[in-house]
């Protein structure tokens, strides 16, 4: 004779979305309302990684690496190495503009409006990546905690589109980084600790403020930082923070599901795309 509890044990698995044990034939997640939790493309180990914290945020780091990585690489004899650690391998120009540098110049003379996607995953040099990547490591966990990691994703990638677009309309001619993405979700950070309060929102509004004024004060010391992204990013970050809301108020969706999925979608297409089209022009 069977069992009937070891069958019930072997047919649970985690919910991908809130990670609670349910059985793999329930039509919805009895906890946080998922359809079809225990269908065979949630549970893949890609959908998976993604919706945990560490995957999600390894991924966005992993992609910035590798296209980093490419500039290098179709740079070629061009590629910087200076003494100076500001300019220590730095891609050249025609590179970053391949690969999708945004800004007047691409936009303009190519009509590359993907661009606004793509140059949040450009970097100049060594340290403009190692800056953007430990403060993304930094921030991101906290937006994931007090957002989710759907919305933490939505934040990032439109804070960026938003961030760059206002510094096309303010005249920038070329531009990349992550900083403007990384803006939105200090953006996101101060909504959050204003908007909650208490000990522990007024903790989280003074210590991501500090990080906001001295990204400000940083932009106004420093000649060509892209203060116009940085700037356009946040105010992205705080609007999104405002209108999606965060877990305590109001938990992820279906469509915070949606629109992440979107994002990450579109963002894959258009990096893939633009290493394509890089690749083809210089070979």
């Amino acid at each position: 004779m069977t069992d009937p509890s070891k069958g019930t044990r072997n047919n649970a698995l985690l919910c991908p979305n809130c990670r609670r044990l349910v059985s793999a034939d329930e039509p919805r997640c009895p906890y946080c309302g998922i359809p079809t939790p225990g269908a065979r493309w949630k549970q893949s180990r890609l959908v998976q990684g993604i919706n945990s914290e560490w995957g999600l945020l390894h991924t966005i780091i992993a992609a910035n690496l590798v296209m980093y990585l490419i500039t290098l690489l179709l740079s070629r004899g061009s590629l910087r190495l200076s003494g100076n650690p500001l300019h220590f391998l730095s891609p050249d120009n025609h590179a970053l503009l391949l690969l999708g540098a945004t800004g007047v110049f691409p936009i303009d003379q190519y009509h590359r409006w993907w661009t606004l996607v793509s140059a949040s995953y450009l970097h100049g040099g060594i340290l403009h990546i190692a800056f953007n990547m430990l403060a993304l490591r930094q921030l991101a966990p906290l937006i994931m905690r007090e957002y989710g990691n759907h919305r933490m994703f939505i934040i990032y990638a439109l804070s960026g589109v938003a961030g760059f677009l206002l510094s096309y309309i303010a005249g920038v001619s070329l531009t990349i980084g992550a900083s403007a993405a990384v803006c939105g979700l200090i953006g996101a950070a101060l909504y959050y600790g204003k908007r909650r309060g208490g000990v522990y929102g007024q903790a989280i509004y003074r210590q991501v403020g500090g990080w906001a004024m001295g990204i400000v004060i940083f932009g106004v010391m420093v000649p060509g930082i892209n203060n116009w992204a940085h700037g356009g990013g946040m105010a992205a970050g705080i609007l999104l923070g405002a209108i999606m809301g965060y877990q305590e108020r109001c938990k992820e969706r279906f469509f915070h599901r949606w629109l992440a999925s979107l994002c990450l979608v579109a963002t894959a297409g258009i990096l893939m795309w633009a290493v394509f089209t890089a690749l083809f022009y210089r070979l």
